[in-house]
């Protein structure tokens, strides 16, 4: 049983804008296992918030299956910045994979062109490049940007269109696989989400779907490749999606999981960041809690999002 009395609450900036936000923060609850992350971001409800909280009392209370694995390779995030920002983005994080985010909003198809050709430079041409529209397209603009990214060849496009109907339609249409991502982690029941024809590879994020465990029998029932990636944590959520890709049986892609990077500030003074383009597995200890307190506003904030996932 966690003691909400001894959660803390912490926020820092963003880097560059992501996902629309300016400002990560969240709530971390100490347990007799380690601490445990609970980061819902606002457009969540309440109840798609509740398994955010299971998966941070399960870090918390329980801990994590046994690894097979003690280290994990990841791709380096690229915000939707400029082409020289985003080469050098990718040339200083030593990983051989990256994830460019496009279809950003006030952008244009000829910015996430110049985007993902400056990462294709800067990997090389053994490197691969996966793109997140993060469901922004409908499934004519999707088949039609994807054959224009892909001159640079993509290892597979994430959550291109928003529905399962569409990116069924949209597979049938491109050849570069896709990946689904929302239409698991936020449906009713992602182990009950048919995906027969729908997509390639499966996007596992921990918090959204209720924990380690939880996440590994979303996997099994799918029966598909599966990357884990992450919401945006902390380094002490990020452990647990470490834990996660750790524990699977077959990784065959890198890890969306260096996101720390994305962040100015953590909130341990050993944060997870990737060396030679993986990440450790290894528990992380949040000894910076003071540095990065959330202000009153936000604390109260939180506090009360806690009392509502947890009545």
């Amino acid at each position: 049983m966690i003691d909400t009395d001894g959660a803390r609450v912490w926020s820092v900036p963003m880097r560059t804008r992501f996902r629309g936000i300016d400002v990560r923060d969240g709530v971390l609850v100490p347990g007799p296992a380690g601490w445990g992350e609970f980061s819902p971001f606002w457009d969540y409800d309440v109840a798609e918030s509740r398994r955010w909280w299971a998966a941070a009392v399960e870090a918390a209370c329980d801990g994590w299956p046994a690894p097979v694995r003690d280290a994990v390779p990841v791709n380096v995030t690229v915000p939707a910045v400029g082409p020289e920002r985003a080469h050098a983005i990718v040339a200083a994080s030593g990983c051989r994979t990256a994830k460019v985010k496009v279809a950003e909003p006030g952008q244009t198809p000829a910015d996430d062109l110049a985007r993902v050709e400056a990462v294709r430079e800067a990997l090389g041409p053994s490197g691969a490049i996966r793109v997140d529209a993060n469901a922004a397209w409908d499934v004519d603009t999707a088949a039609a940007r994807i054959r224009e990214l892909d001159r640079v060849g993509l290892e597979y496009v994430e959550q291109p269109c928003a529905s399962l109907e569409e990116l069924a339609a949209l597979r049938r249409r491109v050849d570069v696989r896709i990946a689904a991502d929302e239409v698991v982690r936020r449906s009713a029941d992602p182990l009950r989400v048919d995906l027969r024809g729908v997509c390639d590879v499966v996007v596992l994020k921990v918090q959204p779907l209720g924990g380690v465990r939880a996440a590994l029998e979303v996997a099994g029932a799918h029966g598909l490749p599966c990357v884990v990636s992450s919401a945006l944590e902390s380094s002490v959520g990020i452990a647990a999606g470490v834990a996660l890709a750790a524990a699977l049986p077959e990784l065959p892609f890198a890890c969306g999981l260096a996101t720390v990077a994305l962040l100015d500030g953590d909130v341990t003074s050993e944060p997870l960041l990737p060396v030679d383009g993986a990440l450790p597995v290894r528990p992380v200890t949040p000894d910076r809690l003071a540095e990065v307190a959330a202000g009153p506003e936000v604390e109260a904030r939180w506090r009360a999002r806690l009392d509502a996932v947890r009545g």
